[in-house]
């Protein structure tokens, strides 16, 4: 008589001890983080007023292809940008201006928005230019 030696040939993983440990961690998890969020109760006192933390807000002067001056999207012209720019100063004196001109327009165009910035002597101003892509 010949014995055979049957081998079973398992082609399948028990997982269940791996689902053990990883529903373990998840509640050693959900515990830590509940437990740190909680922190100390404190009643804080009221203020009568907040103050102001933002900053004020950039005016953005753009000049199109054709030559037309935009304060921020309202078209105006040279007399109207400097009245409007000396109103936005005299309400907040450390007033940022960005400019932006199209690369086509005359550059006299550009020089007459800033003699105006300067007459008015906003010194926050930035030039908007776009990246050169090598």
């Amino acid at each position: 008589m010949k014995v055979e030696s049957e081998e079973k040939v398992y082609d399948d993983i028990n997982i269940t001890p791996m689902l053990d440990v990883a529903y373990v961690l998840l509640l050693i998890f959900i515990i830590m983080t509940t437990a740190t969020v909680q922190g100390i109760t404190v009643n804080l006192p009221k203020a009568s007023s907040t103050p102001s933390l933002s900053k004020p807000k950039t005016k953005a002067i753009s000049i199109t292809q054709d030559g037309t001056i935009y304060l921020d999207t309202y078209p105006v012209s040279i007399q109207e940008l400097e009245t409007r720019l000396a109103q936005y100063k005299a309400a907040t004196p450390d007033l940022p201006v960005v400019l932006k001109a199209d690369a086509a327009i005359q550059y006299e165009r550009v020089i007459e928005v800033l003699d105006v910035v300067t007459r008015l002597e906003i010194s926050q101003l930035g030039l908007v230019t776009q990246k050169l892509v090598k």
